[in-house]
């Protein structure tokens, strides 16, 4: 059984012993740690046994650069301030009282933001979020800790997430000085900060390569 499976096994077992109309489950994580991965596998193997899952990503609040290229922000992108975390925070609040909630998502090949793109419909039991400041110890943040029915950490260990981040790059087509430029001058100071903020979570998974066993 593999790594990833093992941890959708863990949750999903969970989550389905719920009986609730809105379960909220919000997975964090390093960039690069495998937090979409997760949550895409996790919402397809609920919705397969019939339990309505949608999944919303965090990215969508990336704020617009030309608001960071104003606020001399553009070359941290993806720091927490670099986001919209009070329009964020109204979001997850919406979401908790089970309303339809149209949320946006982040094109990481065009680099912007797109609005109203997810749609959570009102009969969706189970949301997952995922993010990396979903359970980070710096305001305002920290006010989304008490708003998860579920919290999840995927811990990878900094080497695989500086291989992880570089790559990233790579498979945007830069050059392997560009991605490890790009990746050592912001994706793993973000990374760092992440990890030296966490707050304690339900469930600490981790996110490593997946391994037969």
């Amino acid at each position: 059984m593999s790594t990833l499976t093992h941890h959708v096994n863990t949750l999903a077992e969970h989550i389905l012993a719920q009986d609730s109309n809105r379960y909220l489950v919000g997975i964090a994580g390093a960039p690069g740690s495998g937090k979409s991965t997760l949550a895409t596998e996790l919402s397809r193997r609920l919705n397969a046994q019939g339990r309505k899952t949608a999944v919303v990503p965090m990215d969508g609040f990336h704020l617009d650069n030309a608001i960071l290229d104003a606020r001399g922000l553009r070359p941290r992108k993806g720091a927490p301030e670099t986001f919209d975390a009070p329009g964020f925070l109204r979001m997850v609040h919406a979401l908790k009282l089970g309303d339809e909630v149209f949320a946006p998502t982040f094109d990481r090949t065009r680099d912007i933001a797109i609005a109203g793109a997810v749609a959570v419909p009102s009969a969706a039991r189970v949301v997952i979020v995922e993010g990396n400041y979903l359970m980070f110890n710096e305001a305002p943040w920290a006010k989304l800790a008490k708003l998860w029915d579920a919290s999840v950490r995927v811990d990878v260990p900094m080497p695989e997430l500086r291989a992880r981040l570089i790559q990233r790059w790579l498979n945007l087509n830069h050059s392997s000085a560009v991605a490890t430029r790009r990746a050592e001058g912001n994706d793993i100071p973000n990374a760092q900060r992440v990890i030296d903020h966490a707050l304690p979570c339900d469930f600490d998974l981790n996110g490593q390569p997946a391994r037969n066993s």
